[in-house]
């Protein structure tokens, strides 16, 4: 079973930002959701999050539709924003203890793997600290850790590298692998083309709210006439073409 996302068409009000998309994410993959800014992958996800609701189309992760049985549908899913969303009033130990009981975690076994990767992404000693403590990149490492500490079934990721440092993008990098390794699927929204190159196993292209290609990077050099191409150079080329349409 996957993310299914099949003809999907919405946006904010009554005015379409997303026309007919679809794609889907397999278990033990990571999607790498690419496009031009306006070209519809905020919105995309506000919609597989639950945010937006949808015009027409559907959304079903595991059999589990998000407009007719939308808690079992976000029961499975772990979400990274941008912005780092974290409340002023807790400190990091209460962000992980609500993500505890958020998701209904066994509260020994989660706090093993909050303190394995707190050790990881070198906030351990960090637990009493409030977010006014933190710079951007350590809130956006509190939301890798409130993410990946649970064990669901897809992660959604967005614009993931932006403000952290090397050593913490390598980490990401390498936890999303074994999360791969252990079935979940990861849907990946970034413009940092050179490293969803090397970690993608697919991609969806987005350009005004429609779908213009998925598939591997092979099959995006396929389809370029290019088989040495880069996904950058193979991006721009789609895009602006896409453009003047």
């Amino acid at each position: 079973m996957a993310l299914e996302v099949t003809n999907l068409v919405g946006g904010y009000s009554q005015i379409p930002v997303l026309h007919q998309v679809t794609f889907d994410v397999q278990p033990g993959e990571l999607v790498g959701l690419i496009g031009l800014n306006g070209a519809g992958k905020s919105t995309t996800i506000n919609h597989l999050i639950g945010l937006l609701q949808p015009f027409a189309g559907s959304i079903v992760l595991n059999g589990h539709n998000i407009q007719t049985d939308p808690v079992s549908y976000k029961e499975q899913i772990a979400y990274v924003p941008e912005a780092p969303v974290l409340y002023d009033e807790l400190t990091l130990r209460e962000h992980i203890e609500v993500t505890i009981k958020a998701y209904h975690l066994n509260s020994e076994q989660a706090w093993q793997r909050a303190q394995k990767l707190l050790k990881t992404f070198r906030l351990d000693n960090k637990l009493d600290w409030f977010p006014a403590d933190f710079s951007k990149g350590m809130k956006q490492k509190v939301m890798i850790v409130c993410a990946f500490m649970t064990d669901e079934k897809l992660y959604i990721i967005d614009e993931p590298f932006y403000g952290l440092d090397p050593l913490a993008v390598q980490d990401l990098l390498n936890l999303i692998e074994q999360k791969k390794q252990q079935g979940a699927g990861i849907l990946m929204s970034t413009h940092v083309l050179d490293t969803a190159e090397k970690y993608c196993d697919r991609f969806v292209l987005l350009n005004s709210g429609h779908v213009t290609f998925k598939g591997s990077l092979q099959a995006m050099r396929a389809a370029n006439n290019d088989q040495s191409a880069s996904l950058n150079d193979i991006y721009l080329s789609m895009a602006k073409g896409d453009r003047h349409e």
